[in-house]
């Protein structure tokens, strides 16, 4: 059976308890792994040594241990100086020591992404999809051409760059990005609380990305009705409204992982998720009309949940001492018990 993992940058009080005592955290506490989102956490400057260190402890603890990169749109690496820097200037440079330093210790899928969520107030413009300097297409034409200069350096060490499924991108992109640079090299880090916000059903979106799946990072989602459209808020796995047994089944019959990172939240984390607005709806030439409904339907099933007293409102579940260890406990337990029932039929 699949095992359950902690992110190493959101994991509650990551930052104080450094790479080392943070591993030791996930072993006492029952985790199978620590997925740190960029080795430029535990190490700026890429110390060999130091990372050898963590290897050798996680090898000790029994623990698998997941790294990550960056950023891979170059119209938003200006925002990762701190790659360039490592590359004297050479962002690409920056990005192959980075591979070359993560791979030397056994660390061969390897988290990006390709932009940051910008929270330029709630609309259009918080995410970089909808940058108006630079179109959509032209940025996933800039990462794709990234990515195939970087190709070659991650065959070079039998690496792939694990694309997230984050805000700004839909799950059809990511598989096309997949297919044009290639599968040895490029697969899919599966977020499902982020392919709501591209108008994308969680379950659907599994199924599309579970043969390149690579990495996890897993949360839930309540929807709710806005004038606008529907509104997102992040929830621990099981506090939300994703079918996690329809979602998992393929990634368990599918993914290449071994371990499913939960990635903890600790704030109310609201995203807006527009679909009545025509600049929305332009921008995703690939919506598919059945998954939006979807995801409307579980806004509906929500708010009659939140009227019954079932589940607690947005401005509720935060403040109801939902203390950050117990989110991944939640998490966990939630996951734990769906994986065994698929383990059962």
């Amino acid at each position: 059976m699949l095992q359950i993992g902690i992110d190493g940058r959101k994991f509650p009080q990551a930052a104080e308890l450094g790479p080392f005592k943070l591993l030791e955290r996930c072993h006492e506490l029952g985790y199978a792994g620590v997925f740190f989102r960029t080795v430029l956490d535990i190490t700026p400057d890429l110390d060999q040594a130091l990372l050898t260190d963590v290897r050798r402890l996680a090898d000790e603890l029994g623990l698998r241990l997941d790294m990550g990169l960056g950023k891979v749109n170059p119209f938003n690496t200006p925002e990762a100086p701190e790659v360039r820097d490592l590359g004297d200037g050479d962002y690409l440079k920056g990005m192959t020591r980075m591979i070359e330093a993560v791979t030397a210790i056994g660390c061969h899928a390897l988290w990006v992404d390709t932009a940051n969520y910008q929270r330029h107030g709630w609309g259009l413009h918080a995410i970089d999809r909808f940058r108006t300097d630079v179109t959509w297409p032209e940025q996933l034409v800039a990462t794709r051409n990234f990515l195939r200069r970087l190709a070659p350096v991650l065959r070079d060490h039998d690496a792939k760059a694990a694309v997230e499924t984050h805000e700004e991108i839909t799950t059809t992109e990511i598989v096309r990005l997949v297919e044009d640079v290639g599968a040895d090299v490029l697969g899919v880090t599966y977020d499902p609380a982020n392919v709501v916000v591209r108008g994308e059903d969680p379950v659907q979106a599994a199924r599309r990305v579970a043969p390149y799946t690579v990495l996890t990072h897993l949360r839930d989602v309540v929807l709710y009705p806005t004038p606008r459209g529907l509104a997102r808020q992040i929830r621990a796995c099981g506090d939300g409204m994703i079918d996690w047994t329809a979602l998992l089944a393929p990634i368990v019959a599918e993914a290449p992982v071994s371990v499913l990172t939960i990635e903890n939240v600790i704030d109310r984390d609201f995203n807006d998720i527009p679909i009545y607005d025509p600049a929305w709806q332009e921008g995703h030439p690939d919506l598919a009309v059945g998954e939006v409904l979807e995801l409307v339907r579980l806004a509906q099933r929500y708010t009659d949940d939140v009227a019954a007293g079932g589940r607690p409102d947005p401005d509720s579940y935060y403040t109801e001492a939902l203390d950050p260890v117990d989110f991944v406990t939640r998490s966990a337990q939630t996951l734990r018990a769906t994986l065994s029932e698929l383990e059962a039929r």
